[in-house]
Protein backbone atom coordinates (compact mmCIF):
# COMPACT_ATOMS: atom_id res chain seq x y z
CA UNK A 1 0.00 0.00 0.00
CA UNK A 2 1.38 3.41 -0.95
CA UNK A 3 1.81 6.15 1.65
CA UNK A 4 -0.85 8.28 -0.10
CA UNK A 5 -3.35 5.45 -0.15
CA UNK A 6 -2.67 4.60 3.52
CA UNK A 7 -3.11 8.25 4.52
CA UNK A 8 -6.39 8.55 2.66
CA UNK A 9 -7.70 5.27 4.08
CA UNK A 10 -6.82 6.32 7.65
CA UNK A 11 -8.53 9.67 7.08
CA UNK A 12 -11.75 7.95 5.97
CA UNK A 13 -11.61 5.45 8.84
CA UNK A 14 -11.15 8.26 11.38
CA UNK A 15 -14.38 9.79 10.12
CA UNK A 16 -16.34 6.55 9.71
CA UNK A 17 -15.33 3.87 12.18
CA UNK A 18 -15.85 5.70 15.54
CA UNK A 19 -19.24 6.94 14.41
CA UNK A 20 -20.24 3.51 13.18
CA UNK A 21 -19.00 1.76 16.30
CA UNK A 22 -20.84 4.20 18.56
CA UNK A 23 -23.97 3.89 16.45
CA UNK A 24 -24.02 0.10 16.51
CA UNK A 25 -23.26 0.07 20.23
CA UNK A 26 -26.69 1.52 20.99
CA UNK A 27 -29.88 -0.46 21.36
CA UNK A 28 -32.46 0.11 18.64
CA UNK A 29 -36.08 -1.00 18.71
CA UNK A 30 -38.83 -0.70 16.13
CA UNK A 31 -41.55 1.28 17.90
CA UNK A 32 -44.70 1.31 15.73
CA UNK A 33 -48.36 0.57 16.46
CA UNK A 34 -49.19 -3.12 16.61
CA UNK A 35 -51.80 -2.68 13.86
CA UNK A 36 -49.04 -1.72 11.40
CA UNK A 37 -46.57 -4.42 12.45
CA UNK A 38 -48.36 -7.33 10.80
CA UNK A 39 -46.68 -10.73 10.63
CA UNK A 40 -49.26 -12.91 8.84
CA UNK A 41 -50.16 -13.27 5.20
CA UNK A 42 -53.09 -11.22 3.93
CA UNK A 43 -55.35 -13.45 1.85
CA UNK A 44 -58.92 -12.69 0.82
CA UNK A 45 -59.27 -9.92 3.39
CA UNK A 46 -58.11 -12.12 6.29
CA UNK A 47 -54.82 -12.34 8.18
CA UNK A 48 -53.65 -15.93 7.75
CA UNK A 49 -50.84 -17.77 9.53
CA UNK A 50 -48.68 -20.30 7.71
CA UNK A 51 -47.31 -23.56 9.07
CA UNK A 52 -43.86 -22.00 9.61
CA UNK A 53 -42.25 -18.60 10.05
CA UNK A 54 -39.06 -16.86 8.94
CA UNK A 55 -37.11 -14.05 10.66
CA UNK A 56 -36.92 -10.46 9.49
CA UNK A 57 -33.60 -8.88 10.48
CA UNK A 58 -32.33 -5.36 10.97
CA UNK A 59 -29.44 -5.31 8.45
CA UNK A 60 -27.58 -2.70 10.50
CA UNK A 61 -27.36 -4.78 13.68
CA UNK A 62 -28.27 -8.28 12.56
CA UNK A 63 -30.90 -8.41 15.30
CA UNK A 64 -34.24 -10.09 14.67
CA UNK A 65 -37.11 -7.63 14.38
CA UNK A 66 -39.92 -10.18 14.26
CA UNK A 67 -40.98 -13.43 12.61
CA UNK A 68 -43.33 -13.50 9.63
CA UNK A 69 -45.53 -16.30 8.28
CA UNK A 70 -43.63 -18.31 5.69
CA UNK A 71 -46.31 -18.81 3.04
CA UNK A 72 -45.93 -21.61 0.53
CA UNK A 73 -47.58 -22.75 -2.72
CA UNK A 74 -50.85 -23.53 -0.93
CA UNK A 75 -51.17 -19.99 0.42
CA UNK A 76 -50.14 -18.56 -2.94
CA UNK A 77 -52.87 -20.57 -4.66
CA UNK A 78 -55.38 -19.40 -2.04
CA UNK A 79 -54.40 -15.79 -2.67
CA UNK A 80 -54.81 -16.16 -6.44
CA UNK A 81 -58.25 -17.72 -6.03
CA UNK A 82 -59.30 -14.95 -3.62
CA UNK A 83 -58.09 -12.31 -6.09
CA UNK A 84 -59.93 -14.01 -8.97
CA UNK A 85 -63.17 -14.18 -6.99
CA UNK A 86 -62.88 -10.52 -5.95
CA UNK A 87 -62.17 -9.53 -9.56
CA UNK A 88 -65.66 -10.62 -10.63
CA UNK A 89 -67.15 -7.75 -8.62
CA UNK A 90 -64.24 -5.27 -8.55
CA UNK A 91 -64.16 -4.98 -12.33
CA UNK A 92 -67.73 -3.67 -12.25
CA UNK A 93 -67.06 -0.89 -9.74
CA UNK A 94 -67.22 2.58 -11.17
CA UNK A 95 -64.11 4.61 -11.87
CA UNK A 96 -65.21 7.06 -9.20
CA UNK A 97 -65.49 4.32 -6.55
CA UNK A 98 -62.00 3.05 -7.31
CA UNK A 99 -60.67 6.61 -7.31
CA UNK A 100 -62.12 7.36 -3.87
CA UNK A 101 -60.67 4.20 -2.32
CA UNK A 102 -57.20 4.84 -3.74
CA UNK A 103 -57.25 8.40 -2.44
CA UNK A 104 -58.26 7.20 1.04
CA UNK A 105 -55.38 4.72 0.95
CA UNK A 106 -52.98 7.48 -0.07
CA UNK A 107 -54.17 9.73 2.75
CA UNK A 108 -53.63 6.94 5.30
CA UNK A 109 -50.04 6.50 4.13
CA UNK A 110 -49.34 10.16 4.79
CA UNK A 111 -51.14 10.00 8.13
CA UNK A 112 -48.83 7.16 9.24
CA UNK A 113 -45.73 8.43 7.40
CA UNK A 114 -43.43 8.36 10.43
CA UNK A 115 -44.34 4.80 11.39
CA UNK A 116 -44.12 3.48 7.83
CA UNK A 117 -40.72 5.16 7.40
CA UNK A 118 -39.48 3.54 10.62
CA UNK A 119 -40.48 0.12 9.26
CA UNK A 120 -38.59 0.79 6.02
CA UNK A 121 -35.49 1.94 7.90
CA UNK A 122 -35.38 -1.03 10.25
CA UNK A 123 -36.00 -3.76 7.68
CA UNK A 124 -33.97 -2.33 4.78
CA UNK A 125 -31.35 -0.15 6.53
CA UNK A 126 -32.32 2.93 4.54
CA UNK A 127 -31.58 6.25 6.34
CA UNK A 128 -34.72 7.70 7.90
CA UNK A 129 -34.86 10.87 5.73
CA UNK A 130 -34.79 8.69 2.62
CA UNK A 131 -37.43 6.40 4.13
CA UNK A 132 -39.69 9.38 4.85
CA UNK A 133 -39.24 10.45 1.25
CA UNK A 134 -40.15 6.98 0.05
CA UNK A 135 -43.43 6.99 1.99
CA UNK A 136 -44.34 10.33 0.43
CA UNK A 137 -43.31 8.90 -2.93
CA UNK A 138 -45.49 5.83 -2.30
CA UNK A 139 -48.53 7.92 -1.44
CA UNK A 140 -48.03 10.03 -4.57
CA UNK A 141 -48.47 6.95 -6.77
CA UNK A 142 -51.79 6.12 -5.13
CA UNK A 143 -52.90 9.74 -5.45
CA UNK A 144 -51.88 9.85 -9.11
CA UNK A 145 -53.70 6.65 -10.00
CA UNK A 146 -56.74 7.70 -7.98
CA UNK A 147 -57.04 10.57 -10.43
CA UNK A 148 -56.11 8.51 -13.48
CA UNK A 149 -58.81 5.96 -12.57
CA UNK A 150 -61.39 8.52 -13.67
CA UNK A 151 -59.68 8.97 -17.04
CA UNK A 152 -59.57 5.46 -18.46
CA UNK A 153 -61.02 6.68 -21.72
CA UNK A 154 -61.90 4.66 -24.79
CA UNK A 155 -61.90 5.95 -28.34
CA UNK A 156 -63.95 6.09 -31.54
CA UNK A 157 -62.11 5.08 -34.71
CA UNK A 158 -63.26 6.20 -38.19
CA UNK A 159 -64.76 3.17 -39.91
CA UNK A 160 -64.01 2.21 -43.53
CA UNK A 161 -67.70 1.24 -43.90
CA UNK A 162 -70.50 3.81 -43.75
CA UNK A 163 -72.84 1.49 -41.82
CA UNK A 164 -70.36 0.61 -39.06
CA UNK A 165 -68.88 2.34 -36.06
CA UNK A 166 -65.62 1.24 -34.39
CA UNK A 167 -65.38 1.71 -30.62
CA UNK A 168 -62.35 1.04 -28.42
CA UNK A 169 -63.07 0.07 -24.81
CA UNK A 170 -60.40 -0.41 -22.13
CA UNK A 171 -61.14 -3.26 -19.75
CA UNK A 172 -59.21 -4.80 -16.82
CA UNK A 173 -57.34 -7.97 -17.68
CA UNK A 174 -57.87 -9.81 -14.37
CA UNK A 175 -55.60 -10.95 -11.57
CA UNK A 176 -52.13 -9.37 -11.56
CA UNK A 177 -49.13 -10.88 -9.79
CA UNK A 178 -46.93 -8.16 -8.28
CA UNK A 179 -43.34 -9.19 -7.40
CA UNK A 180 -41.32 -6.39 -5.83
CA UNK A 181 -37.71 -5.77 -4.69
CA UNK A 182 -36.37 -4.85 -1.26
CA UNK A 183 -34.70 -1.52 -2.10
CA UNK A 184 -38.04 0.34 -2.32
CA UNK A 185 -40.27 -1.95 -0.26
CA UNK A 186 -43.19 0.50 -0.21
CA UNK A 187 -42.98 2.59 -3.39
CA UNK A 188 -42.53 -0.35 -5.76
CA UNK A 189 -45.76 -1.85 -4.42
CA UNK A 190 -47.93 1.26 -4.65
CA UNK A 191 -46.58 2.09 -8.11
CA UNK A 192 -47.74 -1.28 -9.43
CA UNK A 193 -50.80 -1.90 -7.28
CA UNK A 194 -52.15 1.62 -7.71
CA UNK A 195 -52.20 1.24 -11.49
CA UNK A 196 -53.76 -2.23 -11.33
CA UNK A 197 -56.55 -1.21 -8.96
CA UNK A 198 -57.28 1.95 -10.92
CA UNK A 199 -57.77 -0.15 -14.05
CA UNK A 200 -60.09 -2.58 -12.25
CA UNK A 201 -57.66 -5.45 -11.70
CA UNK A 202 -57.04 -7.33 -8.45
CA UNK A 203 -53.55 -8.18 -7.21
CA UNK A 204 -51.41 -10.71 -5.36
CA UNK A 205 -48.25 -9.11 -3.97
CA UNK A 206 -45.12 -11.18 -3.30
CA UNK A 207 -42.73 -8.85 -1.41
CA UNK A 208 -38.99 -9.45 -1.10
CA UNK A 209 -38.09 -11.84 1.70
CA UNK A 210 -35.86 -9.19 3.33
CA UNK A 211 -38.61 -6.55 3.55
CA UNK A 212 -42.10 -8.07 4.02
CA UNK A 213 -43.17 -5.75 6.85
CA UNK A 214 -43.73 -2.71 4.62
CA UNK A 215 -45.97 -4.72 2.29
CA UNK A 216 -48.04 -6.06 5.18
CA UNK A 217 -48.40 -2.55 6.66
CA UNK A 218 -49.66 -1.32 3.29
CA UNK A 219 -52.21 -4.15 3.24
CA UNK A 220 -53.42 -3.11 6.71
CA UNK A 221 -53.93 0.46 5.51
CA UNK A 222 -55.68 -0.75 2.35
CA UNK A 223 -58.09 -2.64 4.59
CA UNK A 224 -58.64 0.47 6.72
CA UNK A 225 -59.29 2.49 3.56
CA UNK A 226 -62.14 0.15 2.65
CA UNK A 227 -60.55 -1.79 -0.23
CA UNK A 228 -62.79 -4.89 -0.56
CA UNK A 229 -61.51 -8.32 0.57
CA UNK A 230 -59.52 -10.14 -2.08
CA UNK A 231 -58.70 -7.07 -4.14
CA UNK A 232 -55.27 -6.79 -2.47
CA UNK A 233 -53.48 -9.92 -1.21
CA UNK A 234 -49.96 -10.22 0.23
CA UNK A 235 -48.01 -13.51 0.28
CA UNK A 236 -44.73 -13.20 2.28
CA UNK A 237 -42.29 -16.07 2.05
CA UNK A 238 -38.69 -17.00 2.84
CA UNK A 239 -35.90 -17.33 0.32
CA UNK A 240 -36.25 -21.12 0.50
CA UNK A 241 -39.89 -21.04 -0.63
CA UNK A 242 -39.50 -18.19 -3.10
CA UNK A 243 -39.16 -20.41 -6.19
CA UNK A 244 -42.20 -22.55 -5.36
CA UNK A 245 -44.38 -19.53 -4.58
CA UNK A 246 -43.19 -17.73 -7.71
CA UNK A 247 -44.04 -20.74 -9.84
CA UNK A 248 -47.65 -20.63 -8.64
CA UNK A 249 -47.97 -16.88 -9.07
CA UNK A 250 -46.51 -16.92 -12.58
CA UNK A 251 -48.06 -20.10 -14.02
CA UNK A 252 -51.52 -20.33 -12.45
CA UNK A 253 -54.14 -20.05 -15.24
CA UNK A 254 -56.20 -17.60 -13.15
CA UNK A 255 -53.34 -15.06 -13.28
CA UNK A 256 -53.58 -12.77 -16.31
CA UNK A 257 -50.71 -10.35 -15.74
CA UNK A 258 -47.25 -10.33 -14.11
CA UNK A 259 -45.36 -7.23 -13.02
CA UNK A 260 -41.81 -7.68 -11.75
CA UNK A 261 -38.96 -5.42 -10.69
CA UNK A 262 -35.64 -7.09 -9.94
CA UNK A 263 -32.62 -8.76 -11.44
CA UNK A 264 -32.31 -9.74 -15.08
CA UNK A 265 -31.58 -13.37 -14.13
CA UNK A 266 -34.80 -13.68 -12.11
CA UNK A 267 -36.74 -11.90 -14.83
CA UNK A 268 -35.68 -14.52 -17.37
CA UNK A 269 -36.92 -17.29 -15.09
CA UNK A 270 -40.29 -15.59 -14.61
CA UNK A 271 -40.65 -15.03 -18.35
CA UNK A 272 -40.20 -18.75 -18.96
CA UNK A 273 -42.88 -19.52 -16.37
CA UNK A 274 -45.28 -17.06 -17.96
CA UNK A 275 -44.66 -18.26 -21.51
CA UNK A 276 -46.69 -21.48 -21.32
CA UNK A 277 -49.95 -19.58 -20.79
CA UNK A 278 -48.80 -16.47 -22.71
CA UNK A 279 -49.43 -14.06 -19.83
CA UNK A 280 -49.00 -10.34 -20.14
CA UNK A 281 -45.69 -9.36 -18.54
CA UNK A 282 -44.15 -6.04 -17.47
CA UNK A 283 -40.57 -6.12 -16.21
CA UNK A 284 -38.08 -3.58 -14.92
CA UNK A 285 -34.79 -5.44 -14.83
CA UNK A 286 -31.19 -4.75 -13.86
CA UNK A 287 -29.17 -2.00 -15.49
CA UNK A 288 -25.57 -0.93 -15.87
CA UNK A 289 -25.84 2.83 -16.30
CA UNK A 290 -22.69 4.85 -17.08
CA UNK A 291 -21.91 8.33 -15.73
CA UNK A 292 -19.86 10.21 -18.34
CA UNK A 293 -17.77 13.30 -17.63
CA UNK A 294 -16.18 15.26 -20.48
CA UNK A 295 -13.21 17.60 -20.20
CA UNK A 296 -15.57 20.56 -20.69
CA UNK A 297 -17.68 19.67 -17.63
CA UNK A 298 -18.32 21.98 -14.70
CA UNK A 299 -16.38 19.99 -12.11
CA UNK A 300 -18.47 21.01 -9.10
CA UNK A 301 -21.70 20.05 -10.80
CA UNK A 302 -20.22 16.80 -12.12
CA UNK A 303 -19.09 15.77 -8.63
CA UNK A 304 -22.44 16.77 -7.14
CA UNK A 305 -24.23 14.69 -9.74
CA UNK A 306 -21.93 11.75 -9.10
CA UNK A 307 -22.60 11.86 -5.36
CA UNK A 308 -26.35 12.04 -5.85
CA UNK A 309 -26.50 9.32 -8.49
CA UNK A 310 -24.20 6.85 -6.73
CA UNK A 311 -24.75 7.02 -2.97
CA UNK A 312 -28.52 7.22 -2.61
CA UNK A 313 -29.56 4.29 -0.39
CA UNK A 314 -25.89 3.25 -0.22
CA UNK A 315 -25.82 2.66 -3.98
CA UNK A 316 -28.77 0.26 -3.85
CA UNK A 317 -31.14 1.77 -6.39
CA UNK A 318 -31.83 0.65 -9.94
CA UNK A 319 -30.93 4.10 -11.31
CA UNK A 320 -27.55 4.37 -9.57
CA UNK A 321 -24.65 5.04 -11.90
CA UNK A 322 -22.54 1.90 -12.04
CA UNK A 323 -19.55 2.98 -14.17
CA UNK A 324 -17.86 6.37 -14.34
CA UNK A 325 -16.23 7.27 -17.67
CA UNK A 326 -14.10 10.41 -17.34
CA UNK A 327 -12.04 12.05 -20.07
CA UNK A 328 -8.32 12.11 -19.34
CA UNK A 329 -8.02 15.90 -19.22
CA UNK A 330 -10.22 16.14 -16.14
CA UNK A 331 -9.64 12.65 -14.72
CA UNK A 332 -7.24 13.42 -11.85
CA UNK A 333 -9.11 16.53 -10.75
CA UNK A 334 -12.43 14.65 -10.79
CA UNK A 335 -11.00 11.86 -8.63
CA UNK A 336 -9.56 14.34 -6.14
CA UNK A 337 -12.74 16.39 -5.88
CA UNK A 338 -14.97 13.32 -5.65
CA UNK A 339 -12.79 11.80 -2.93
CA UNK A 340 -12.98 14.98 -0.86
CA UNK A 341 -16.76 15.11 -1.30
CA UNK A 342 -17.02 11.51 -0.06
CA UNK A 343 -14.96 12.40 3.03
CA UNK A 344 -17.10 15.43 3.79
CA UNK A 345 -20.61 14.17 3.06
CA UNK A 346 -20.84 10.44 3.77
CA UNK A 347 -21.53 9.14 7.27
CA UNK A 348 -22.13 5.46 8.02
CA UNK A 349 -24.48 4.37 10.78
CA UNK A 350 -27.86 2.99 11.72
CA UNK A 351 -30.56 4.46 9.53
CA UNK A 352 -32.47 5.87 12.48
CA UNK A 353 -29.54 8.10 13.52
CA UNK A 354 -30.07 11.69 12.32
CA UNK A 355 -26.53 12.12 10.91
CA UNK A 356 -26.50 8.87 8.92
CA UNK A 357 -26.28 9.20 5.14
CA UNK A 358 -25.09 5.64 4.41
CA UNK A 359 -26.81 2.68 6.00
CA UNK A 360 -25.84 -0.98 5.65
CA UNK A 361 -26.30 -3.07 2.53
CA UNK A 362 -29.40 -5.23 2.63
CA UNK A 363 -27.61 -8.42 3.73
CA UNK A 364 -24.26 -10.17 3.97
CA UNK A 365 -24.51 -11.52 0.41
CA UNK A 366 -24.76 -7.97 -0.95
CA UNK A 367 -21.66 -6.90 1.00
CA UNK A 368 -19.73 -9.95 -0.19
CA UNK A 369 -20.56 -9.12 -3.80
CA UNK A 370 -19.09 -5.62 -3.45
CA UNK A 371 -15.98 -7.00 -1.73
CA UNK A 372 -15.56 -9.51 -4.55
CA UNK A 373 -15.73 -6.75 -7.18
CA UNK A 374 -13.18 -4.64 -5.29
CA UNK A 375 -10.81 -7.60 -4.87
CA UNK A 376 -11.09 -8.45 -8.57
CA UNK A 377 -10.42 -4.84 -9.60
CA UNK A 378 -7.35 -4.49 -7.36
CA UNK A 379 -5.95 -7.79 -8.64
CA UNK A 380 -6.18 -6.37 -12.17
CA UNK A 381 -4.41 -3.10 -11.36
CA UNK A 382 -7.03 -0.76 -9.91
CA UNK A 383 -6.07 1.58 -7.08
CA UNK A 384 -8.23 2.11 -3.98
CA UNK A 385 -8.38 5.83 -3.24
CA UNK A 386 -11.15 5.71 -0.62
CA UNK A 387 -12.60 2.93 1.49
CA UNK A 388 -12.36 -0.59 0.10
CA UNK A 389 -13.16 -2.51 3.27
CA UNK A 390 -16.14 -4.36 4.61
CA UNK A 391 -17.04 -3.24 8.13
CA UNK A 392 -19.31 -4.75 10.77
CA UNK A 393 -22.16 -6.92 9.46
CA UNK A 394 -23.21 -5.81 5.99
CA UNK A 395 -21.71 -2.31 6.19
CA UNK A 396 -19.34 -1.34 3.39
CA UNK A 397 -17.01 1.61 3.25
CA UNK A 398 -17.89 3.92 0.36
CA UNK A 399 -15.15 3.03 -2.11
CA UNK A 400 -13.46 5.00 -4.89
CA UNK A 401 -11.38 3.09 -7.45
CA UNK A 402 -8.96 4.61 -9.96
CA UNK A 403 -7.20 3.06 -12.98
CA UNK A 404 -10.23 0.88 -13.68
CA UNK A 405 -10.38 -1.03 -16.97
CA UNK A 406 -13.28 -2.63 -18.79
CA UNK A 407 -12.13 -6.20 -18.10
CA UNK A 408 -12.91 -5.81 -14.38
CA UNK A 409 -16.09 -7.24 -12.85
CA UNK A 410 -17.21 -3.86 -11.56
CA UNK A 411 -17.55 -2.68 -15.17
CA UNK A 412 -19.27 -5.88 -16.29
CA UNK A 413 -21.86 -6.42 -13.54
CA UNK A 414 -24.38 -4.27 -11.71
CA UNK A 415 -22.87 -3.55 -8.28
CA UNK A 416 -25.76 -2.38 -6.09
CA UNK A 417 -23.42 -0.96 -3.50
CA UNK A 418 -21.30 2.12 -2.65
CA UNK A 419 -18.54 1.45 -5.19
CA UNK A 420 -17.33 4.09 -7.67
CA UNK A 421 -15.10 2.62 -10.42
CA UNK A 422 -13.65 5.44 -12.54
CA UNK A 423 -12.34 4.74 -16.05
CA UNK A 424 -10.10 7.16 -17.91
CA UNK A 425 -11.08 7.81 -21.54
CA UNK A 426 -9.34 9.93 -24.16
CA UNK A 427 -11.46 10.90 -27.21
CA UNK A 428 -15.23 11.02 -27.31
CA UNK A 429 -15.58 8.00 -29.60
CA UNK A 430 -13.69 5.96 -26.99
CA UNK A 431 -16.27 6.99 -24.41
CA UNK A 432 -19.00 5.62 -26.67
CA UNK A 433 -17.10 2.38 -27.27
CA UNK A 434 -16.50 1.78 -23.57
CA UNK A 435 -20.09 2.61 -22.71
CA UNK A 436 -21.09 -0.36 -24.85
CA UNK A 437 -18.18 -2.67 -24.02
CA UNK A 438 -19.98 -4.55 -21.26
CA UNK A 439 -22.68 -5.73 -23.65
CA UNK A 440 -25.26 -4.14 -21.35
CA UNK A 441 -24.67 -0.46 -21.99
CA UNK A 442 -27.51 -0.29 -24.48
CA UNK A 443 -29.81 -2.33 -22.27
CA UNK A 444 -29.62 0.31 -19.58
CA UNK A 445 -30.98 2.81 -22.10
CA UNK A 446 -33.95 0.73 -23.17
CA UNK A 447 -35.32 -0.26 -19.80
CA UNK A 448 -37.56 2.08 -17.88
CA UNK A 449 -35.75 3.85 -15.10
CA UNK A 450 -32.22 3.23 -16.42
CA UNK A 451 -30.40 6.47 -17.06
CA UNK A 452 -27.31 7.76 -18.79
CA UNK A 453 -25.85 10.82 -17.05
CA UNK A 454 -23.43 13.13 -18.79
CA UNK A 455 -21.58 16.25 -17.72
CA UNK A 456 -20.13 18.60 -20.31
CA UNK A 457 -20.88 21.40 -22.75
CA UNK A 458 -23.33 21.23 -25.63
CA UNK A 459 -20.90 20.20 -28.40
CA UNK A 460 -19.62 17.31 -26.27
CA UNK A 461 -23.15 16.16 -25.46
CA UNK A 462 -24.56 16.15 -29.00
CA UNK A 463 -25.68 12.62 -29.72
CA UNK A 464 -26.38 11.76 -26.07
CA UNK A 465 -28.63 12.88 -23.28
CA UNK A 466 -28.34 16.27 -21.66
CA UNK A 467 -28.35 19.84 -22.90
CA UNK A 468 -28.00 19.90 -26.66
CA UNK A 469 -28.28 16.11 -26.79
CA UNK A 470 -31.83 15.82 -27.99
CA UNK A 471 -33.31 14.87 -24.59
CA UNK A 472 -34.65 18.12 -23.27
CA UNK A 473 -32.73 20.03 -25.94
CA UNK A 474 -34.28 22.18 -28.66
CA UNK A 475 -36.89 20.68 -30.96
CA UNK A 476 -38.73 22.01 -33.96
CA UNK A 477 -42.48 21.51 -33.78
CA UNK A 478 -44.48 20.09 -30.89
CA UNK A 479 -42.76 18.10 -28.14
CA UNK A 480 -42.50 14.38 -28.77
CA UNK A 481 -43.03 11.82 -26.03
CA UNK A 482 -40.42 9.10 -26.19
CA UNK A 483 -38.38 6.77 -24.06
CA UNK A 484 -34.66 6.18 -24.26
CA UNK A 485 -32.23 7.64 -26.77
CA UNK A 486 -33.43 8.98 -30.08
CA UNK A 487 -31.65 7.09 -32.85
CA UNK A 488 -31.20 7.93 -36.49
CA UNK A 489 -34.29 6.91 -38.39
CA UNK A 490 -36.21 6.00 -35.23
CA UNK A 491 -39.99 6.09 -35.36
CA UNK A 492 -41.61 7.71 -32.34
CA UNK A 493 -45.21 8.38 -31.38
CA UNK A 494 -46.18 11.84 -30.05
CA UNK A 495 -48.73 10.89 -27.43
CA UNK A 496 -51.81 8.65 -27.31
CA UNK A 497 -53.41 8.21 -30.71
CA UNK A 498 -50.78 10.37 -32.36
CA UNK A 499 -49.19 9.95 -35.76
CA UNK A 500 -45.87 8.22 -36.07
CA UNK A 501 -43.21 10.49 -37.54
CA UNK A 502 -39.67 9.77 -38.51
CA UNK A 503 -36.86 11.90 -37.15
CA UNK A 504 -33.16 12.25 -37.61
CA UNK A 505 -30.62 13.84 -35.29
CA UNK A 506 -28.79 16.97 -36.40
CA UNK A 507 -25.93 18.82 -34.67
CA UNK A 508 -27.06 20.62 -31.55
CA UNK A 509 -29.70 18.07 -30.70
CA UNK A 510 -32.54 19.53 -32.81
CA UNK A 511 -35.06 17.23 -34.42
CA UNK A 512 -36.40 17.58 -37.98
CA UNK A 513 -39.67 16.06 -39.19
CA UNK A 514 -38.96 14.52 -42.59
CA UNK A 515 -42.62 14.16 -43.55
CA UNK A 516 -45.58 16.26 -42.53
CA UNK A 517 -48.40 14.44 -40.66
CA UNK A 518 -50.85 14.80 -43.57
CA UNK A 519 -48.32 13.18 -45.91
CA UNK A 520 -47.88 10.28 -43.50
CA UNK A 521 -51.63 9.81 -43.29
CA UNK A 522 -51.93 9.46 -47.04
CA UNK A 523 -48.84 7.34 -47.60
CA UNK A 524 -48.74 5.04 -44.60
CA UNK A 525 -52.04 5.38 -42.71
CA UNK A 526 -50.18 6.54 -39.62
CA UNK A 527 -48.02 3.45 -39.35
CA UNK A 528 -44.77 4.92 -40.55
CA UNK A 529 -44.79 2.75 -43.69
CA UNK A 530 -44.86 5.81 -45.93
CA UNK A 531 -41.86 7.43 -44.28
CA UNK A 532 -38.94 8.42 -46.45
CA UNK A 533 -35.81 6.35 -45.96
CA UNK A 534 -32.58 8.12 -45.14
Amino acid sequence: MSAVRALRSRRLLRQVSPVLQASLGRHYSLDVPAALLRTQGYLGGRWVSAASVFPVLDPATGQELTQVSDCGPAEAKQAVEAAYEAFQSWKHTTAKERSVLLRKWSDLLLLHQQHLAAIITFESGKPLPEALGEVSYSASFLQWFSEEARRVYGDIVPSPAADRRLLLLKQPVGVATIITPWNFPSAMITRKVGAALAAGCTVVVKPAEDTPLSALALAELAQQAGVPPGVVNVVPCSREKMAAVGRVLCSDPLVAKISFTGSTATGKVLLKMAADSVKRVSMELGGHAPFIVFDSADLERAVGGAMASKFRNSGQTCVCSNRFLVQSGIYDRFLDRLGRAMDAELRLGHGSEPDTTQGPLINVRAAEKVVHQITDAVSRGARVLRGGKRLDGSFMEPTLLADVTTDMLCTQEETFGPLVPVISCVPRFQVRDRRRSSGRGQCCQRRAGRILLLAGRGPDLAGGRGAGGGHGGGQRGPPVRRRGRLRRGQTVRPGPGGIQVRHRRVPGGQVHVLRRPETLNRAGAGTGTGDRKE
